[in-house]
Order: structure tokens, then C-alpha cells, then sequence
């Protein structure tokens, strides 16, 4: 796993986007494998946008991760990276951001009661069902 772990780093040393990197939890890394929670060796995690650590639990060959960081990992589509969003979620996103911040709460208020009214309906069907 090492070569191909050394391979995925060297892809990604330049990227601003994406860090790929190798932890020693033994020596200088044992606060950030505590912090991270690693237990076991070779631990491989990542983390999004968010910030919060995961393990990596798929394959161990190049191919295997190098797809995962592909499709996985990077910048999401949102207003704060718009470049990376399809045209389509990309006009969406514009249209929200030029709407008044009323319309916006209205229209979240709307959302949230068809959601409450499904949650009813959703329930009184599944007492009916129990009931049977």
C-alpha cells in the first residue's frame, strides 16, 4: 500500500484543494492520531469541508483511492465555489442569492410545513399499519 499511498501524495503535493499526506503516529503525529482517533496501523482518514475526521474504508490499491479522492474529495458545489457547480445547480444558486432574504424565509417556512404535513401523514399511515 505504501508505493501507491507515495504515488497519490506526489498527484496531489500542489494541489490547494486537496491534501494528501503521511502521518508518523509514533513519533512527531501522536497529537493528531489522537486527536483523529487512529488505533490501528496503516490508518488511512480524510476529512471534509467540515473538518471532521473519517476513515477511509475502501480499497488499498492506487486506483482504488485515487478514484475515492477524485470523486470524494475537494470543493463541493455551494456559493463559495460556484466554478466547480453544473450549469444547472449553478443558476439555481444565482437565483437564490438574488432573492430578496424575505422571499427566502418564506419560502423556507413553506418547505418546513409540507414537511411537518408529510411527517403527520407519515406517521398516522404507520400507526394505521401497526395496527393491522
Amino acid at each position: 500500500m505504501k508505493p501507491a499511498w507515495d504515488k497519490l501524495m506526489a498527484e496531489y503535493e500542489d494541489s490547494g484543494q486537496i491534501l494528501v499526506a503521511a502521518v508518523d503516529c509514533t513519533d512527531a503525529g501522536k497529537s493528531l492520531c489522537k486527536e483523529f482517533r487512529v488505533t490501528g496501523f496503516p490508518s488511512l482518514m480524510y476529512a471534509e469541508q467540515d473538518g471532521k475526521p473519517q476513515e477511509y474504508d475502501g480499497g488499498r490499491e492506487y486506483d482504488e483511492m485515487s478514484k475515492f479522492v477524485q470523486t470524494s474529495l475537494g470543493p463541493k458545489c455551494s456559493p463559495e465555489n460556484i466554478d466547480v457547480c453544473s450549469a444547472d445547480k449553478r443558476k439555481q444558486i444565482e437565483e437564490f442569492m438574488a432573492c430578496p432574504m424575505t422571499d427566502l424565509d418564506s419560502k423556507i417556512r413553506e418547505s418546513e410545513e409540507l414537511l411537518t404535513a408529510a411527517d403527520a401523514e407519515f406517521d398516522a399511515l404507520m400507526a394505521r399499519l401497526q395496527k393491522q
